[in-house]
């Protein structure tokens, strides 16, 4: 039985040089997605402090997937950790799952 929440995960290199990057190599961001939708319900990333990961999922959670430039920009504006580039990378990673899974689902509907 298909679900309309589903999980989607994604990674991206994090540069080199920063403390996440010593700690998990790539960025990884997992989002809990309304197949249907594109609402955001959750998300989760892999950033070395708890307040940047925090920061990210208060700009990403409640969004709709498909607004993705808008996403893009707001963290563009407002996240300015170094590790910003990897964040839209993996971001935009999860889009391109999620409009896969979105396609194929509307062509077996």
């Amino acid at each position: 039985m298909r679900k309309n929440k589903i999980f989607i995960s994604a990674y991206s290199k994090l540069p080199q040089g920063i403390s996440a990057a010593e700690i998990y190599v790539e960025a990884a961001m997992s989002l809990v997605v309304d197949r249907n939708t594109g609402t955001i319900y959750d998300m989760e990333c892999t950033l070395a402090t708890d307040i940047a990961k925090e920061y990210i999922k208060d700009i990403v959670v409640g969004r709709n997937i498909n607004q993705i430039d808008d996403i893009i920009q707001d963290i563009k504006d407002n996240y300015l950790g170094t590790a910003q580039r990897a964040v839209i990378a993996v971001l935009t990673n999860c889009y391109k799952r999620y409009m896969l899974v979105h396609v194929n689902f509307d062509e077996n509907k």
